[in-house]
């Protein structure tokens, strides 16, 4: 049994090294995101302006005023003091062509007091440039950058696939990692002293053992973040029944029409805090996206620069139609049953915001880990290569000296 699970091992290890490489290096970076986007971006996301912010319906009809292709499908409703309104848009559709119109960006960054533009850029681009870099960072942790074909998001699939054979992998590890109940203590060691090849197993062996109920739950997030409805939330409904998910379910209603959306976006802001406390949410109104196209739209309810959900289970969310206000769907933290609860864990869980600040550390450093895993596993790999290959080069330098003895006599 353990030279199947040996092969195994070194298979499935080889085949992710790479992948696991780059996700575990761009995963210890984008847990500090938004630190790093604005300390890269101070024009972004700061401003200077003194004064009181104008209301998040007036900057948002500001912003499709100057750019009539564009409609804001998210927007902060308040912001932190000193800091931009930041809002998605997404284009409009040429009534001409039926087609959206090509935009070139699908972020903008106001003052929030005069509404003036600060700057806009297109979030997930592929470019190193400094405007970009950290969402290039984020989406090419998720997606490689793969294409989408015939309705396939290849790097979704890729890095999901990547985050089973991890997880299958990890509990062949940690039984080879433990091969009698007498070495346990070799499993736990590190051989510094050593050096070179030595230490390279102890860091893989050893290292992988110390974090191994970390590097676990990283990769079953990791499954959750890419394919959630097509293999996680159908596995949990088989032990725990699952409600709706609030951001796929929603039944889709006549688009609105550009004056719908406006005249909505407003009344919907209006009744959102009211219709929060008549659900419990305790926190206020802090952000609101637009799904125009089925005539919904979704409030999120955090305070001002708490989009990610710093601590805990995340933030509630609550779907409401566009015309009539009601409530259509609903997320809302800490409630529903096991199975909910545990996909709600999921993105906190494995961007460490469950555990606020301390998470977010563990997780980068888990990063780093991971990435120090798979160039210890390759080099092992090298290493017992060479030494296969050298057996075999011996019959052959014996066979040489034979031939040249009898050539001698």
């Amino acid at each position: 049994m353990r030279p199947l699970l040996v092969r195994l091992h070194r298979w499935f290890g080889l085949g992710i090294a790479a992948f696991l490489f780059l996700a575990g290096l761009t995963g210890a970076v984008i847990a500090w995101d938004h630190e790093l986007d604005a300390l890269l971006n101070p024009s972004f996301f700061h401003s200077a302006t003194a004064g009181e912010p104008l209301p998040a319906v007036e900057l948002a009809r500001r912003l499709e005023a100057g750019e009539p292709h564009a409609i804001v499908t998210f927007m902060p409703l308040a912001v932190e003091p000193g800091h931009t309104w930041i809002a998605r848009v997404a284009p409009r559709l040429d009534p001409q062509t039926g087609q959206p119109y090509a935009l070139g960006f699908n972020q903008v960054a106001l003052d929030p007091v005069t509404g003036v533009e600060q700057g806009r850029r297109m979030w997930g681009k592929a470019s190193l440039a400094r405007l970009n870099l950290i969402p290039f960072l984020y989406q090419f942790h998720y997606t490689l950058f793969l294409p989408t074909k015939m309705g396939i998001d290849f790097g979704v699939w890729t890095m999901g696939v990547v985050g089973i054979v991890w997880l299958l992998d990890g509990f062949i590890a940690i039984v080879l990692a433990f091969p009698s109940p007498k070495s346990w203590r070799k499993s736990l060691a590190f051989r510094v002293k050593r050096g070179g090849y030595a230490l390279t197993f102890d860091l893989h062996r050893s290292g992988g053992v110390w974090l191994w109920g970390l590097l676990i739950v990283v990769a079953v997030t990791s499954i959750s973040m890419n394919l959630a409805a097509q293999v996680v939330r159908p596995v949990v409904s088989v032990f725990s029944t699952l409600s709706p998910d609030p951001f796929l379910s929603v039944a889709p209603g006549p688009a609105l029409t550009p004056a719908e959306t406006a005249s909505s976006r407003e009344r919907i802001v209006a009744a959102a805090a009211e219709v929060g406390h008549r659900e419990g949410i305790a926190a206020p109104p802090g952000g609101l996206f637009a799904m125009t196209a089925s005539g919904v739209y979704g409030v999120g309810y955090y305070a001002a620069g708490n989009d990610h959900g710093d601590v805990g289970l995340g933030n509630a969310w609550l779907m409401m139609n566009a015309r009539t206000g009601q409530v259509v769907g609903r997320q809302i933290p800490g409630s529903g049953s096991a199975g909910d609860l545990f996909i709600q864990a999921q993105f906190p869980l494995h961007s460490g915001r469950i555990a606020g600040l301390p998470g977010r550390i563990v997780i980068s450093f888990t990063g780093l880990a991971v990435a120090m895993l798979s160039v210890t596993g390759v080099l092992i790999w090298l290493k017992k290569a060479r030494a296969r290959r050298k057996p075999s080069k011996q019959p052959n330098a014996a066979s040489t000296l034979r031939a040249r003895a009898r050539a001698a006599n």
